[in-house]
């Protein structure tokens, strides 16, 4: 039978992935501004996000701005918001239908075999929705790198990692490791013997 404390392992993984996906969708912090070259100035910090650019200043204000309109923004943005947005969702399906299908909990029937496979079920599905968050940060992460080694990008206009990108990526991978766990914990099935089962003589004997 399926092995609990690995399903137990792998959900609760995969649900502390889920939260870090859902705080790295959340946070401006994905890319912010890179003091290279004359760009020296620090009093103000230049932060862009998925949904909003703000502007952290050496006193402790903060600024933000909601980008306008989505049709302005680059389409590296555009698929990196959809496919965060997709990856959040076919995790939290994936997590519902595996939590039906573990063996502590009381969803899915009392077929062992039958929930395990569930379990399965939704380890597949967050492998889907993880790999997704991965592809998501890995794209704004190159778009990032191609306009840093631009020589035509303005000094002042360069941009680096931020923190909310590398929280994106942990939780990703830590949503697959979730998913591969529960995907793993589907039992064997039992080989059948192929010859019939030999009985042992009967010790009644019939008197006619």
């Amino acid at each position: 039978m399926a092995n609990k404390g690995l399903q137990i392992l792998g959900f609760a993984l995969a649900l502390i992935g889920l939260i870090g996906l859902i705080i790295g969708t959340i946070l401006p912090q994905w890319k912010m501004s890179a003091y290279v070259g004359d760009n020296i100035i620090t009093a103000i910090a230049m932060y862009e996000g998925l949904w909003m650019s703000c502007a952290f200043q050496s006193t402790g204000q903060i600024q933000c701005k909601v980008y306008d309109s989505i049709l302005q923004l680059n389409s590296a943005l555009q698929a990196t918001r959809a496919l965060m947005i997709v990856c959040i969702i076919v995790t939290v399906a994936g997590l519902g239908i595996a939590c039906m299908g573990m063996k502590c909990t009381n969803c899915g029937g009392d077929d062992k075999t039958r929930k395990s496979r569930i379990a399965m079920a939704g380890g597949v599905v967050i492998l889907i929705g993880s790999l997704c968050g991965i592809v998501a940060c890995s794209w704004y992460a190159h778009d990032i790198i191609q306009a840093f080694y631009n020589p035509f990008t303005p000094v002042n206009t360069k941009y680096e990692f931020g923190s909310a990108i590398f929280i994106a990526w942990a939780g990703a991978f830590l949503a697959v490791v979730g998913g591969a766990m529960l995907a793993a914990s589907c039992p064997r099935q039992k080989s059948t013997p192929k010859y019939p089962i030999s009985r042992p003589p009967s010790s009644s004997k019939e008197y006619v």
